[in-house]
């Protein structure tokens, strides 16, 4: 099976911050013109996550109060006893969600919802630059 594996860099605010990436990946399929493959989708790091969701600002208020209550930021974390970094609950948020997604692509179109988009979310307490891979096997 080929193995396509490509790269594109973002930056983040961090704090929760969710950022639609659908339009980059869909920009890499395209360009290889793949018919029919497995797409996974996957953000280096431990404290960001590839999920997908409706994409729109409800959401976008709904999710960082969910993780809010989840694993709060206030909190104390032996995470942070150990390295005092201040950012475990973006190590816990992001272990929630995992860092990566498969997708399938049909017709050079990767298959998704009507109303669903491809998301990072970067949890960590600062911004950052997140390298997010788009893998295609097909």
């Amino acid at each position: 099976m080929p193995v396509i594996t490509e790269r594109f860099n973002i930056n983040t605010h961090g704090f929760t911050d969710i950022l639609n990436i659908t339009p980059q990946v869909k920009k890499i399929i395209k360009e290889h013109n793949i018919k029919n493959a497995q797409i996974m989708v996957y953000v280096a790091g431990s404290t960001a996550s590839i999920s997908t969701v409706e994409y729109e600002p409800g959401l976008l208020k709904d999710l960082p109060e969910a993780f809010e209550k989840i694993a709060p930021m206030s909190k104390t974390y032996h995470h942070d006893e150990t390295w005092h970094d201040g950012n475990g609950y973006a190590h816990v948020r992001s272990s929630i969600v995992g860092n990566s997604q498969c997708f399938p692509v049909k017709d050079n179109e990767i298959i998704l919802g009507t109303w669903q988009q491809i998301i990072l979310m970067d949890f960590d307490n600062k911004p950052r630059t997140r390298s997010i891979y788009v893998q295609i096997i097909y």
